[in-house]
């Protein structure tokens, strides 16, 4: 039986929060910063798709290795 991997952290190592209290380097809210060492897999997986939501809705959110073909 072999033992998930965690989740890896979205940071890029830009930490400073806007004027909404979210890393303008993740997308993460303090809360979620904070929770995230001890969050499971699955909340992570979560937090990510919410970090993924935000960075979309303000234009930031790059779709690389997805072009059409491959």
């Amino acid at each position: 039986m072999s033992q998930e991997l965690p989740v890896r952290s979205p940071c890029i190592n830009v930490c400073a929060l806007d004027e909404n209290d979210l890393c303008t380097g993740c997308q993460r809210s303090i809360t979620e910063i904070r929770e995230w060492k001890h969050a499971s897999n699955e909340r992570r997986q979560n937090i990510l798709r919410q970090t993924e939501q935000r960075a979309r809705a303000q234009g930031l959110w790059l779709d690389v290795g997805q072009s059409k073909g491959s």
